[in-house]
C-alpha cells in the first residue's frame, strides 16, 4: 500500500614483542591534521571514543591506499574505481548495505584478491599483496567476526604461530614464549592463562587474543571486521579501551559494523560504498545519522519521493482485526533481543532496518529455521515448536529465504519438480504421487505467476532470476498459507519481473494472505507495507503506522535520530503506540 614498565624489558628481549603503549601522563605531541590545512592538532584534543586521546591523524603520509581499484568476477564488476585512504592513529569506518563491496574491497587490502585495475600504496609507495601473508608481513592484519585462530592450541601458540621464539639447536622457546604472551596481552589489560587452549575462552577473549597476533606481527593497519557481533557489553567495552591503546600507538583501524552506534562511537571519518562505488568519504562528526543512512541506501532525504516508484497499489490490505500471528520476546544470543509482532490476515508488515539489524533473524526465529533461546510464535491459538521448519509449515508459516540460489530452488531439479517440492505428502497417496496432479498444481500455478519457461520440466536453472523467484512462491503457495515471510523478494531481478513480484504480493494481502516484508528498498517497504516495525541492533526500536509510513520517517527510525524507547521487548507491536521517533 502506498502512502503520503615491564614491556619495555621484554620488547629488547623478544623481537616478537616491539611495541609499547604511552606511559600514562606522557605529553603528547603534535602533528598537522592533512585534513584542514594550516590548522595544528594534538592528540589530546579529540577524545577518543575509545577512551584514550588521540590525533585524528599522526603523521600526513597515508598508511595505507587504494587508488582507482577495480574488481570484477565474472563479468560482474564488484569494485569500481575506489580510492580509500587511512591515516596512521586513525580510525575509519566503511559502511555500506550488503553488496555495497565491502568485504571485495577488504580482501583486496589484504591480498585475497588481486585489483583488475588500480594499485595499492603503502606508505605512499605502490605495493602488491600477492596473498594474505605478505599483506600481514606489511604491517596490514585483519580481525574477521569469526575468529579465524586455531581452537586445539593455546593462546601463546596462536598468538606467534609460524613465528615462535626458538633457542638451542632451533627448538621452539616456550617459556619465553609463554612469557611474551603474558606481555603482550597484559599490556592492553587482558589478563589471561597463556597456556590454556583458545576454544575454553570465551569469545571475547578469543578476540582480544586475535588482536594481539595482529599487533605481534607489528601491524600499522588492523580491519576489524565487525567485531563486537559475537561479543557481551564488557567484553566490547574492553575492545574499544584496546582500540584506543592502539590508535595512540599510530596504527590505524578501519572499522566495519551495521552498528551505528559503534561507529559514531568509535571513528572519526567514513567512507561509504555503494554499488562498488565511493559515494562520501568525510568526518563523521559533520554527518547526521540520517544522512549517513541515505547516502548507504541511496536515497536522498530532501527530495524523498511521495509517488509511486513500485507496483504497489494505494489500497490498503487489512480485513481483518483478529490477528492470525502473534511471535512474542522473541530471542537468540547476539541476533535478536525481544523481538514482538503480530500480523493480521490481510496484511502486509514491513521489516525495516540496516544490514544486522535483525530483521533476517526475526523471520528465521518464526519460520523454525533458527532455534531460538526464548520466545513463542503462536498461529491462529496454537503455539508453534520453536526450532523446527516442518512444524511451522504444518501451522502454515512459510518464508522465501534471501538467497534463493543457495537456500531456495534445487538447479538440478526441473521447474515442476521445484514447484511441488514442498507439496509431494499433501499430493502422494501410500507413499505415490501422481504425476497428473502434480501436473494440475503446476498449471495452475506457471500460469497465475506467469512463470516463463519452455515446459514444467526445463530446468530451473535456465530461468531468469526473476522467473526463478516466482518458482520458489509457487512453491509455498501450493501449501495454502496462513502467514508468508518474504525475505529480499525483488533482489537480483529485472524491473518488470520486480513489477510483476509486487503486485503479486499486493494481490495475496489482498485475498487475505498475511505477510511480513524485508526489503533494503526503501520504496517497496513504505509502498508495499501497511505497517512498518523497526529494527536496530537485534530490537524493535519503534513501530510507523499511518501518515508515519513514509521514507523520511523510515530513515530517522532506521538511523536513530529523536528519542523513542524499545518497544517490543515484553510484548508484541500489535496496537499503535505514542512512541516517539528511536534515539
Amino acid at each position: 500500500m502506498r502512502r503520503a614498565g615491564s614491556r619495555a624489558r621484554s620488547a629488547r628481549a623478544s623481537p616478537h614483542v616491539a611495541r609499547t603503549a604511552p606511559e600514562p601522563g606522557t605529553p603528547r605531541e603534535e602533528h598537522p591534521d592533512p585534513r584542514k590545512k594550516g590548522e595544528v592538532v594534538t592528540e589530546s584534543s579529540t577524545s577518543n571514543p575509545a577512551g584514550a586521546d588521540v590525533s585524528s591523524a599522526s603523521a600526513g603520509t597515508p598508511v595505507l591506499q587504494a587508488r582507482g581499484v577495480s574488481k570484477r568476477f565474472s563479468g560482474v564488476t564488484a569494485l569500481d574505481g575506489i580510492d580509500f585512504t587511512v591515516l596512521p592513529g586513525e580510525a575509519h569506518a566503511l559502511m555500506g548495505e550488503n553488496g555495497a563491496g565491502k568485504s571485495t574491497l577488504i580482501k583486496v587490502l589484504t591480498g585475497v584478491y588481486q585489483p583488475d585495475d588500480g594499485e595499492l600504496a603503502l606508505h605512499g609507495e605502490p605495493v602488491r599483496f600477492a596473498r594474505p601473508l605478505d599483506a600481514q608481513k606489511s604491517g596490514v592484519s585483519t580481525i574477521y567476526q569469526e575468529v579465524n585462530l586455531i581452537p586445539l592450541m593455546s593462546v601463546a601458540q596462536n598468538i606467534f604461530l609460524g613465528r615462535e621464539p626458538r633457542g638451542f639447536l632451533g627448538l621452539i622457546d616456550h617459556r619465553r614464549m609463554y612469557a611474551d604472551a603474558r606481555e603482550l596481552l597484559g599490556t592492553y589489560g587482558i589478563q589471561v592463562d597463556v597456556r590454556r587452549p583458545l576454544r575454553s575462552l570465551a569469545l571475547g577473549v578469543q578476540q582480544m587474543v586475535a588482536l594481539a597476533r595482529a599487533v605481534s606481527i607489528n601491524a600499522r593497519v588492523v580491519i576489524m571486521d565487525e567485531p563486537t557481533s559475537s561479543l557481551e557489553t564488557a567484553e566490547v567495552e574492553t575492545l574499544f579501551r584496546v582500540i584506543g591503546m592502539l590508535r595512540a600507538e599510530g596504527i590505524a583501524i578501519v572499522y566495519v559494523s551495521h552498528r551505528m552506534d559503534e561507529i559514531y562511537r568509535v571513528c572519526e571519518k567514513v567512507t561509504v560504498l555503494r554499488d562498488g562505488k565511493v559515494v562520501h568519504v568525510g568526518d563523521l562528526a559533520e554527518l547526521p545519522r540520517v544522512e549517513l543512512v541515505s547516502k548507504m541506501l541511496g536515497r536522498s532525504v530532501d527530495a524523498v519521493a511521495k509517488g509511486g516508484a513500485t507496483s504497489f497499489s494505494e489500497d490498503s490490505h487489512v480485513s481483518e482485526a483478529t490477528p492470525v500471528l502473534t511471535a512474542t520476546d522473541l530471542s537468540r544470543r547476539h541476533q535478536i533481543d525481544g523481538v514482538g509482532l503480530t500480523i493480521r490476515p490481510g496484511e502486509v508488515v514491513g521489516l525495516g532496518g540496516l544490514l544486522g539489524a535483525g530483521r533476517s533473524e526475526t523471520l528465521k526465529g518464526i519460520s523454525g529455521v533458527m532455534q531460538l533461546d526464548r520466545g513463542s510464535v503462536v498461529i491462529d491459538g496454537q503455539t508453534v515448536r520453536s526450532g523446527s521448519v516442518p512444524a511451522a509449515i504444518r501451522a502454515g508459516i512459510v518464508m522465501l529465504p534471501e538467497d534463493r540460489k543457495a537456500e531456495g530452488i534445487i538447479p538440478g531439479l526441473s521447474v515442476r519438480d521445484n514447484i511441488v517440492l514442498a507439496a509431494l505428502p499433501r499430493l502422494s497417496k501410500a507413499g505415490f504421487s501422481s504425476r497428473k496432479n502434480q501436473d494440475a498444481v503446476v498449471d495452475v500455478f506457471m500460469k497465475r505467476l506467469r512463470i516463463k519457461a519452455s515446459s514444467p520440466d526445463q530446468a530451473v536453472s535456465e530461468l531468469s532470476g526473476g522467473n526463478q523467484q516466482k518458482v520458489m512462491i509457487a512453491r509455498w503457495l501450493a501449501m495454502s498459507p496462513k502467514v508468508l515471510l518474504l525475505d529480499e523478494p525483488t533482489r537480483g531481478i529485472d524491473v518488470g519481473a520486480k513489477a510483476e513480484v509486487q503486485a503479486l504480493i499486493d494481490e495475496l494481502a489482498k485475498e487475505g494472505l498475511a505477510i511480513v516484508l524485508v526489503s533494503s528498498e526503501l520504496e517497496e517497504v513504505v509502498e508495499g507495507a501497511d505497517r512498518v516495525v523497526v529494527l536496530r541492533d537485534g530490537q524493535v526500536v519503534t513501530e510507523l503506522t499511518g501518515d508515519q509510513v513514509d521514507e523520511k520517517h523510515l530513515l530517522d527510525a532506521i538511523a536513530g535520530d529523536g528519542a523513542a524507547s524499545v518497544v517490543g521487548a515484553d510484548e508484541p507491536t500489535s496496537t499503535t503506540t505514542d512512541t516517539e521517533e528511536p534515539a
